[in-house]
């Protein structure tokens, strides 16, 4: 048994096949109405969300299934203390299946090491959003007709925005695909994807401050909200989040085929008049999300069934004796967590925690 904390638990054979069942949910949706009769899946939403909770659980109802859980932290025991270890192991005993989000980095990683049931990340602080990513890459696909050989834009919020970094994570793993990073230098791209990901693959990238320099070049161009709940720093949110806006006039760069991405909720980075240009997609990758849901929960409900036995932490090479400094990561609000570390370049001395990935 398995849940899915980060998209590089797929291989691309998995992602291909999610992305065919997908299609024929699409095709077919009459054959998957009853495939979760009875069974129960649990939305822990400590943090607010409106399309992948409500994703999530239309997917679960239009499976057949049922859906239970909570969409604040304030509405369920966290606010009395209890930690999300505690919690993964209650509600177990209720659902079959878990979709959890966050605000602290390794939340649903230290979950799916507490469940007997498969834990899915709906997304945790800065760090990961694989669903997401599932919709961006179904989205893609349906658009283009291809996940290779393409130079993709990804503009905005480039260091909070879990979805850029596991949208690299994914695309990075078919072929000829380049990244363009445009963003201000506050808000780059962090250390974690691009010495993990980005540098050791080889992945072709470039980094501009520019939108209307580089998106003509692009097909893809994946916008992003600058988030202000992720800002420590109240006047550093003001400051930056109109850095980019596009509008009909930059759309005219770009070029014909182009498709617009956007995780969503938009406040102001995209014009809603660009909602009428038939390459903007966002509201189809919204929609595309349901059915990329519905494919994942199949498949993990699946693997329970087949082998329902908890999958293991790797210890291999686990390191003890060093501290997470991010105060956005699980370790530093439960205590009783031991500070886990993973060499990832011992040529260099790198090593990153194991719940969120930064570097001790």
């Amino acid at each position: 048994m398995r849940g899915l904390n980060s998209i590089l638990e797929l291989s691309v054979e998995e992602l291909d096949q999610l992305i065919a069942t997908a299609k024929d949910i699409i095709a077919h949706p009459e054959n998957y109405w009853d495939k979760c009769a009875h069974k129960k899946l649990a939305t822990l939403f400590f943090e607010p969300s409106t399309r992948t909770r409500l994703s999530f659980e239309a997917a679960m109802l239009e499976l057949g299934g049922s859906v239970l859980g909570f969409s604040e932290a304030s509405s369920s025991s966290a606010s009395k203390g209890e930690s999300v270890t505690d919690t993964a192991k209650i509600v177990s005993c209720y659902a079959d299946i878990i979709a959890m989000r966050h605000p602290k980095e390794g939340a649903p990683y230290v979950a799916a090491q507490a469940a007997s049931i498969p834990v899915i990340n709906a997304g945790d602080g800065g760090h990961n959003h694989p669903t997401q990513t599932l919709a961006d890459l179904l989205t893609i696909s349906r658009e283009l007709g291809r996940l290779h050989d393409l130079t993709i834009g990804l503009c905005g919020d480039l260091k909070y925005g879990r979805t850029v970094h596991s949208l690299i994570e994914a695309m990075s793993r078919y072929p000829g695909v380049k990244f363009v990073l445009i963003s201000p230098k506050e808000l780059k791209i962090p250390g974690f994807v691009r010495y993990n990901v980005l540098e050791p693959h080889h992945i072709p990238y470039k980094e501009v401050a520019s939108l209307e320099d580089a998106i003509g070049e692009l097909d893809v161009l994946y916008m992003t909200r600058i988030q202000r709940e992720r800002f420590d720093d109240p006047w550093e949110y003001e400051r930056l989040k109109d850095t980019y806006v596009l509008n009909t006039e930059k759309m005219k760069l770009a070029k014909d085929a182009m498709c617009v991405l956007h995780p969503l909720p938009r406040v102001n980075e995209i014009s809603v008049k660009v909602d009428a240009d038939p390459r903007a997609a966002y509201f189809r990758q919204a929609l595309n999300g349901k059915y990329m849901r519905m494919a994942l929960i199949l498949k993990l409900l699946e693997e329970a069934k087949a082998d329902p036995k908890p999958v293991a932490l790797d210890s291999s090479e686990l390191e003890y004796d060093r501290i997470c400094r991010n105060p956005k990561c699980i370790s530093q609000v439960e205590q009783e967590l031991p500070q886990l570390f993973r060499c990832t370049d011992k040529e260099a001395d790198i090593h990153r925690c194991v719940y969120c990935d930064q570097r001790g």
